[in-house]
C-alpha cells in the first residue's frame, strides 16, 4: 500500500468515525488538541500529517493504529 492510499484510507476512517460520533471538525479539534485544519489535513488524506497529533485525534475517537508484519493476517504490535 503506498503512502497516499494508506493516508487516504486512514482519512475516510476518521471521517467516519467523527462522523458516527456528531462530532464537527472543529468539535473533535477541541477535544483532540489540535488545530481543525489538522483535523481537516488528517480526513483529506495528507501524507505529511505528524504522528503525535494524529495519535490524539484517534485516541479522542476511540480508533488506534496497529502494526503487522507485511503478509500477516494477525496483529504483531500495536500504537
Amino acid at each position: 500500500m503506498s503512502p497516499k492510499e494508506f493516508t487516504e484510507s486512514l482519512g475516510a476512517k476518521v471521517r467516519a468515525r467523527r462522523a458516527s460520533l456528531s462530532l464537527s471538525q472543529s468539535d473533535l479539534a477541541d477535544l483532540a488538541g489540535v488545530s481543525e485544519r489538522f483535523v481537516r489535513f488528517v480526513e483529506q488524506g495528507k501524507t505529511t500529517v505528524q504522528l503525535e497529533p494524529l495519535l490524539a485525534v484517534l485516541g479522542t475517537l476511540g480508533l488506534e493504529l496497529t502494526l503487522k508484519a507485511a503478509g500477516s493476517q494477525a496483529a504483531n504490535s500495536q500504537s
